[in-house]
């Protein structure tokens, strides 16, 4: 969107290129789908390209119902992994669309929709979006057809939702063990818990019992962060008197938000966090260039001392921490900017660290070690107060404008049913 700050712009000229290209299989995501009510020029633009092509287009558009939701789905948009209400999914499958079953770490629709199975089997995928490293390296698609076993399904339907669906909607070149195939295939244990084996690609074996047999690939770090140095004072709000603020209500298991207000009281002219009222600062800080930081609250987290940090930001990844005092929150921000990328937890002198030097959101170490990384951050996180399951995941969510209902972006507190900015101070 045109609401936050990023590092690039894929404009329509270039996604023609893309999907020009065979092994570009699909257009993914169009997040904007305000943009696709509005009819956005460069949007329909971006949709019309991968007609030319046909190619199909990944959708996203939580919480939409209704004409508007034909209207999307009309457009030529065939998927969504975002639906987190069962009456929701089924209204977009009548109108033509494809539910992906997204089970993530932070976002987690598998009890909602999984009756989804039986009732549309020919139009129902598995997704395991946003799913952090130490998750992975228990399971993912594969756990989701175990879950889905255990509640009763057919084994045929599971089977059909991960394997022949994604294949045949996105022209996948992957084989089907059929005669002449390429052989794609994973070894299970059994077909109750699924646990991999092995697994062959085009007929060679590049995974056998916990060991990969794919070769590493050594890259150049590629980054881009070019801000500076924050200062406590440019994350204060002041204030000689009591004043009412719209706060973000953090809801676990899921990437939507509501909205509240509280009354914040000030502190020798500065309004602090409330960690009586679970209320305490939300700060998004532009990576691309100096400016002021965008500055919020936020309720749900429990982080009672503080603060959290991480550049892993959907879409725009700029920096985002919440934390109870600007001291501590400025030294988040700090240790991200030092290290171009990564998540930190920051309690009092004692600061945490997994650095994510390759765009500020990836790691050169392999998953076992990040994810053995994230597990002591995430129990670091945890001894703040944080109630949240997956505290960075949810975190990195809260600057994504077009998830509702309301968010903050580096450039100040947003209003996602309006699509709009909204003031901090509720007057």
């Amino acid at each position: 969107t045109n609401y936050e700050t990023s590092g690039a712009i894929i404009n329509s000229q270039e996604i023609d290129q893309l999907l020009s290209r065979d092994d570009i299989k699909y257009l993914s995501e169009m997040m904007n789908y305000p943009g696709v009510l509005n009819g956005d020029d460069e949007v329909y633009k971006k949709i019309n390209i991968a007609h030319k092509y046909n190619k199909p287009i990944d959708g996203h558009s939580p919480g939409l119902r209704g004409q508007n939701a034909k209207k999307y789905i009309d457009s030529g948009i065939t998927t969504d992994h975002e639906c987190f209400q069962l009456d929701e999914a089924i209204g977009k499958i009548k109108y033509g669309m494809k539910i992906l079953i997204r089970e993530g770490t932070a976002a987690r629709n598998f009890e909602e929709l999984h009756p989804l199975l039986s009732l549309y089997p020919q139009h129902c995928m598995f997704c395991s979006d946003d799913k952090h490293p130490d998750d992975l390296l228990i399971g993912h698609i594969n756990k989701i057809m175990a879950r889905a076993i255990a509640k009763g399904h057919n084994f045929f339907n599971v089977l059909r939702a991960a394997t022949i669906n994604p294949k045949e909607h996105y022209n996948l070149n992957v084989g089907m063990l059929q005669i002449g195939d390429p052989a794609d295939m994973c070894i299970v244990n059994n077909i109750t818990t699924f646990d991999v084996l092995q697994t062959y690609i085009d007929g060679q074996l590049v995974y056998d019992n916990g060991k990969v047999k794919i070769e590493s690939t050594k890259i150049n770090k590629i980054n881009n962060f070019n801000c500076n140095y924050k200062k406590p004072e440019q994350f204060a709000i002041n204030s000689n008197k009591s004043i009412q603020v719209k706060v973000i209500n953090a809801i676990e298991g899921q990437l939507i938000t509501q909205k509240s207000t509280a009354i914040l009281t000030p502190t020798n002219g500065i309004i602090n966090s409330d960690i009586s009222q679970d209320i305490i600062k939300i700060a998004v800080v532009n990576r691309y260039n100096d400016s002021i930081p965008a500055i919020g609250f936020i309720k749900n987290f429990g982080i009672r001392t503080g603060a959290i940090a991480t550049s892993v930001a959907h879409d725009s990844h700029n920096i985002i921490s919440i934390g109870v005092t600007d001291s501590d929150i400025c030294t988040a921000v700090n240790t991200i900017i030092n290290s171009k990328g990564g998540l930190c937890v920051v309690n009092g002198d004692e600061i945490n660290i997994l650095e994510l030097p390759i765009a500020g959101l990836m790691s050169t170490n392999n998953a076992h070690i990040v994810a053995s990384q994230y597990t002591e951050l995430n129990k670091k996180a945890k001894e703040l107060g944080c109630l949240l399951q997956a505290p960075f995941m949810t975190a990195s969510f809260m600057a994504l404008l077009v998830i509702p209902y309301i968010k903050l972006s580096d450039k100040g507190l947003f209003d996602c049913n309006e699509f709009q900015f909204t003031e901090l101070i509720d007057n």
